[in-house]
């Protein structure tokens, strides 16, 4: 048997046992797609990267495992590993950082302790089989407590849109199994990322989310900076919004904070990560 190290982080926060957990194995180049999704459903954690050897200085492969199945992009596996291999001086740290998940290569910068990458697409927005009749029910809520129309949008992961009317419904909702199997799942995206705004100023605005998914039942996720540049891609669009502050986990109670903002028609995302443990994982 052989072993393969990983390092355990928090990401989008500076405070242990906060944010999103991630573990991140270097060098994994060894281990093919099976023994990946394997260790991922082994940790169980909301994702797993494995990063392979530089393809060119300061460029990493970089695949990501859910404990379920490979995804082409996510945004704290991103901002994690950015901020451990600079963290561990694995890049010269005058040009920037170039990730290369499935779905394209994202370029990371890194500035007083955040790192910050900017999305390989721009935002699609669609309509999304839901409505607000249809959102509230799924949601457990008072039809006035979801406000507009939902809507499907992407930078590589489709989330459906849900806007609340305030902040403090986010803690009251009840996801109905049922109505996720009758109304999210046709739609082929499973997964769901509420909002609701806290305050705005010119083209800034501070929100709080939750993001739902369904994997092995329904899960909640603590950090999820995919869903975040979806949503200001989105915000940009509707409105003058150009700028976010997103806070996240709190009803988990693993609060943590993605800092977005639009980069012409694409999307940075940044935030903060803690080294939390290391470990090994014997592999065949």
């Amino acid at each position: 048997m052989k072993t393969a190290t990983y390092h355990l982080l928090d990401v989008f926060t500076d405070t242990r046992f906060a944010g999103n957990q991630l573990a991140v194995f270097l060098e994994a180049d060894a281990l093919d797609t099976a023994s990946m999704q394997r260790v991922a459903r082994e940790l169980n954690l909301a994702e797993t990267v494995f990063l392979g050897a530089a393809s060119a200085a300061n460029h990493y492969p970089m695949r990501i495992f859910t404990p379920a199945e490979e995804l082409a992009f996510a945004g704290h596996p991103t901002v994690g590993t950015a901020w451990l291999l600079n963290e561990l001086g694995l890049f010269d740290g005058k040009h920037p950082l170039v990730l290369e998940p499935p779905v394209g290569e994202l370029v990371v910068e890194l500035e007083d302790g955040k790192a910050t990458f900017t999305t390989a697409r721009p935002a699609c927005v669609s309509e999304s089989p839901l409505d607000g009749p249809a959102a509230a029910a799924l949601l457990g809520l008072d039809a006035h407590q979801v406000v507009g129309t939902p809507v499907l949008a992407s930078c590589g992961l489709a989330y459906h849109l849900i806007e609340l009317a305030t902040p403090e419904a986010l803690a009251q909702l009840h996801l109905s199994a049922a109505d996720w199997g009758r109304l999210v799942t046709p739609s082929g995206a499973e997964q769901i990322y509420l909002y609701a705004l806290e305050a705005s100023s010119g083209d800034s605005a501070r929100l709080q989310t939750r993001m739902f998914c369904r994997e092995h039942g329904l899960c909640e996720d603590a950090a999820t900076g995919s869903a975040a540049a979806a949503l200001t891609g989105y915000l940009a669009r509707r409105s003058e919004t150009r700028q976010c502050i997103i806070h996240q986990g709190v009803e988990m109670g693993r609060p943590s904070v993605i800092e977005t903002a639009m980069a012409g028609e694409l999307i940075s995302v940044g935030g903060r990560a803690v080294r939390v443990g290391k470990g090994e994982i014997y592999v065949e």
